[in-house]
């Protein structure tokens, strides 16, 4: 790849000054090996598109991309919107979720299938003569379990279709920079690695205090000025920046009303996810690799998921000045950490012992990524992290299922169960973890209580009773959700 100015490769960067980083391969282990992780394998791959001829010459053409961006960390990218080709938006089509929700343009994704070889062709020449124009987002909400709604933007097929696509582009960038204690909505990457990475360096390095942290609302606080600023660190290709630009300018429509946005990323779209990423890459994590190689006096462990992360310490001394410094590193980027939700507490192998000594009570927990974390003891005596589910999490879960039941109650009764079966299985692929056992058996009991409650309601003369209800779960796909603990 030409080192020199031009548009068909990487420029040497005369922009802000980045902190240094060692090339990716060192970082990237060094990173993951303090976390505990090993790098993720595979992770800049796409897995939903079809092997075509031209699918194989488009990933030649991005791993050479790659390779620029891992061989000089400085290098910009001035020529990138010609990797959107044909074949990436059809493949970015075909990885949609099909029965997803229409945006502002009321368009389906079967309904834009129907001539789609002709719309894609618009849609390439329209992306590539500057014709293209982004839709605002329709908002919707769902509930949080905290009780509080959650806002959603819902973006248009055509406004998907091009952000997944730019993404795929862009990853290949920034998947050579990211750090390997991030883990949110990454390529190969999962919220299963973000809890072993966490519980592999409480258990392995000293970790005494966590720092349990929230951004408070990250995605709606995201500044456009210092977004754009973050993505010219790498990006100099203008058409891909103006593309953001569009996006992030374009609005949100509710109840049929446009409404302007200054700030922030709709939470739902394609994009979101990476723009997020790389706003904390630089506004975080690599202030955080600085600060620990500078000042720290011990072990630090740095697990990110999204705008959720824990910071674990050895010395108290290094807790409270992370917390301090941090607070004041995140408002020079117009963000906050949520004080209900940010606490430093005592924790790890010897918080049990140092909490008796100065004569309090029992450690106090933790929660991420829906778990709550927990100074546990083992049967030989030792330190074990014991993780529950979150109680909050699992009444949440508990609700929405109840109220799916009631809708369903008078469907016929194996495909009452096959549904009910779906759901307790994927609730036990996420929450199926050691020491966890107990609460997704309680999880299964309940399920099982509500479809009673349920079927009871139906308005039949002979009634369902506990014991015959009990029959049919064991009879029906029920019996097959096992706990996979892993």
């Amino acid at each position: 790849m030409n080192r020199k100015p031009t548009m068909h490769g990487p420029q040497k960067s005369d922009g802000p000054i980045v902190p240094a980083k060692q090339p990716n391969k060192v970082a990237a282990a060094t990173a993951e090996a303090v976390e505990g992780r090993g790098p993720a394998m595979g992770n800049t791959i796409e897995q939903n598109a079809t092997r075509t001829q031209c699918r194989i010459v488009a990933h030649s053409a991005l791993d050479r991309v790659r390779q620029a961006a891992r061989k000089d960390r400085k290098a910009k990218f001035t020529a990138l919107l010609h990797h959107v080709t044909l074949e990436r938006l059809r493949g970015a089509y075909a990885s949609l979720e099909h029965r997803a929700a229409p945006g502002v343009d009321g368009m389906t994704w079967a309904e834009y299938g129907e001539g789609l070889e002709k719309s894609l062709a618009d849609l390439h020449v329209r992306l590539h003569g500057g014709a293209y124009r982004a839709k605002p987002s329709r908002r919707v909400y769902i509930p949080k379990p905290d009780g509080r709604q959650r806002p959603l933007g819902i973006a248009a097929l055509e406004d998907k279709i091009v952000q997944r696509a730019v993404v795929e582009v862009l990853n290949a960038v920034y998947e050579e920079d990211f750090l390997g204690f991030s883990y949110g909505f990454r390529p190969g990457r999962s919220q299963h690695q973000a809890l072993d990475a966490l519980a592999v360096g409480i258990r392995r390095k000293k970790v005494n205090w966590v720092l349990e942290a929230d951004i408070r609302g990250f995605y709606d606080a995201i500044d456009h000025g210092w977004m754009v600023k973050f993505l010219e660190h790498r990006i100099a290709d203008k058409r891909i920046v103006r593309l953001v630009q569009k996006w992030l300018a374009a609005g949100i429509l509710e109840d049929g009303k446009w409404a302007e946005v200054t700030a922030g990323t709709p939470q739902g779209s394609t994009v979101s996810p990476l723009l997020a990423n790389v706003y904390l890459h630089y506004a975080f994590d690599l202030w955080v690799e600085q600060w620990r190689k500078r000042y720290a006096h011990g072990d630090v462990v740095v697990v990110r998921y999204a705008d959720d992360f824990v910071v674990g310490f050895q010395d108290e001394v290094d807790a409270r000045r992370f917390h301090q410094d941090l607070d004041a590193r995140l408002r020079q980027f117009h963000l906050e950490l949520h004080p209900d939700k940010t606490r430093l507490l005592r924790f790890g192998k010897h918080a049990v012992s140092q909490q008796r000594q100065r004569g309090l009570g029992k450690p106090a927990s933790f929660t991420f990524l829906g778990f709550t974390h927990i100074c546990g003891k083992a049967r030989a005596g030792g330190f074990v992290l014991v993780r529950h589910t979150s109680s909050k999490r699992m009444r949440a879960k508990l609700h929405s299922l109840k109220d799916q039941l009631r809708k369903r109650m008078h469907l016929p009764l194996p495909e009452q169960a096959a549904w009910l079966a779906n759901v307790v299985r994927g609730y036990f692929a996420y929450h199926a973890v050691p020491t966890n056992v107990h609460a997704i058996g309680a999880f299964r009991v309940q399920a099982v209580r509500h479809w009673h409650k349920a079927l009871r309601r139906r308005g039949q003369k002979r009634r369902i009773d506990w014991e015959r209800m009990q029959t049919i779960a064991d009879e029906c796909p029920l019996s097959q959700t096992s706990c996979p603990i892993r």
